[in-house]
Formats: structure tokens, C-alpha cells, sequence
């Protein structure tokens, strides 16, 4: 069964309801690390626990099956389309962030519900090829973690499930302390950190500063 009410990555460890989670849909390339990462921080800031294909690294299920899941599995989900532009000789642009996108979009009106958030640099054209989506009005940011993490904040911080969160600007001012843990630990697992340890150290690393929101 593809949805589960409560998901356990990892041994049991680090347990997941459906309402807390939220999907990142993002550009795998290393000069998206940095905000990935703080998108990762801003969502555990706001209560909220980060899903993303890297959950199951396992080569005998299919990447787009791990999307699926990890979607179903999420009553929220972030798609930033900063990488839909040409690239290479051959002028092609990577169309799995949109793809991703469609696929939530097309689980809004389920029986599960679920809500979605599209991110795009400022000036960004994508009205000339995802022209439908222009409704919706996707939140703009500069390519920085300093505009992004506003914006991922802003809009978990009104979901149904939100509860009480830290100042961007708070998060902000962690997020280099945070970049030096995750680097060493990295480092540590020669640079294939496995994604349990990654969100276990997120969340430990925020607790530390008091960014995790008291649930008591």
C-alpha cells in the first residue's frame, strides 16, 4: 500500500505523520545544495519534517516510484522550478521539476487532500512554457537563502497544520552554523550522507539553537 497514515524512515527511526510533512521538489545539482538545505532547516523550523526522493536510496525502486510515494505520503509539498531553462550544447531544459508538480497538482481534489507551493526566481519566464500556471501566482525569490527562506516560512506558517515557528530572520542568522555541521557530517560519510542522518541532525541541530516550535 502506497499511503500510509504514519511513514518510518530508517529502522523506525524519525516517525512521520501525513499532516507534518512536506515534499520538496528541487533540482538535484550542487549549486542548489546550499538552498535545499535551507529549505530542509526552514521546514523543521516551522514543525514540519522534509520528504524527498533521497529518503529511499535504493536502486531496485524506481526514482519516479520514490517521488509517488514520498508525495502520497505528505499533505504538503514545495516545487521551485529555478532550473527550467536550457542547458548544455544541445539547449535542453529539465522537466522533472514540472513533472513533479503535476503530479501534486493532481493530488489536490484526492480523497487525502494535499497542497502545494511553486517557487520561481524573480523574472523567471515560465509563463512562456508552463502557461497554466500562472493562476496560481508562484512565490518569487532571488536564488539566495536569504529570499527563500521567507518564503518557505510565509507559506507553512499558514497551513492548517502550522504551529508556532521562529522569525525567518532567526533562521537566517543559524542557518552558516548550520551549513558547517551538515558539511562536517558529510564529510564524515564521505559525501553520500544518508538522508535519515541528514534529517536527524537538522532536527537535532535546530533544537539546539531553540528553532524547533514547542508542540507541548
Amino acid at each position: 500500500m502506497l499511503y500510509q497514515d504514519r511513514v518510518h524512515l530508517g529502522e523506525s527511526r524519525l516517525p512521520i505523520r501525513r499532516e507534518n510533512s512536506v515534499f520538496i521538489n528541487f533540482p538535484f545539482d550542487d549549486t542548489y545544495a546550499n538552498i535545499f538545505d535551507a529549505i530542509c532547516l526552514a521546514s523543521v523550523c516551522c514543525g514540519f519534517m522534509p520528504r524527498c526522493a533521497y529518503e529511499t536510496e535504493q536502486a531496485s525502486v524506481a526514482r519516479l516510484d520514490r517521488i509517488r510515494n514520498a508525495l502520497i505520503g505528505s499533505r504538503y509539498s514545495i516545487h521551485d522550478l529555478s532550473r527550467c531553462r536550457g542547458d548544455g550544447d544541445n539547449n535542453l531544459a529539465r522537466m522533472n521539476m514540472p513533472l513533479e508538480l503535476g503530479m501534486a497538482m493532481a493530488m489536490d481534489g484526492s480523497e487525502t487532500g494535499h497542497e502545494w507551493l511553486p517557487m520561481v526566481p524573480r523574472g523567471h519566464l515560465y509563463k512562456a512554457f508552463i502557461s497554466d500556471l500562472s493562476g496560481f501566482d508562484p512565490a518569487e525569490h532571488d536564488e539566495t537563502v536569504e529570499t527563500v527562506i521567507p518564503v518557505v516560512m510565509r507559506w507553512l506558517a499558514t497551513r492548517p497544520h502550522a504551529i508556532r515557528a521562529p522569525r525567518p530572520s532567526a533562521v537566517i542568522d543559524i542557518f552558516p552554523d548550520y551549513c558547517n555541521e551538515i558539511a562536517e557530517l558529510r564529510s564524515d560519510w564521505g559525501n553520500c550522507l544518508p538522508w535519515t542522518d541528514f534529517l536527524s541532525a537538522t532536527i537535532e541541530i535546530a533544537s539546539k539553537k531553540e528553532m524547533v516550535p514547542d508542540t507541548s
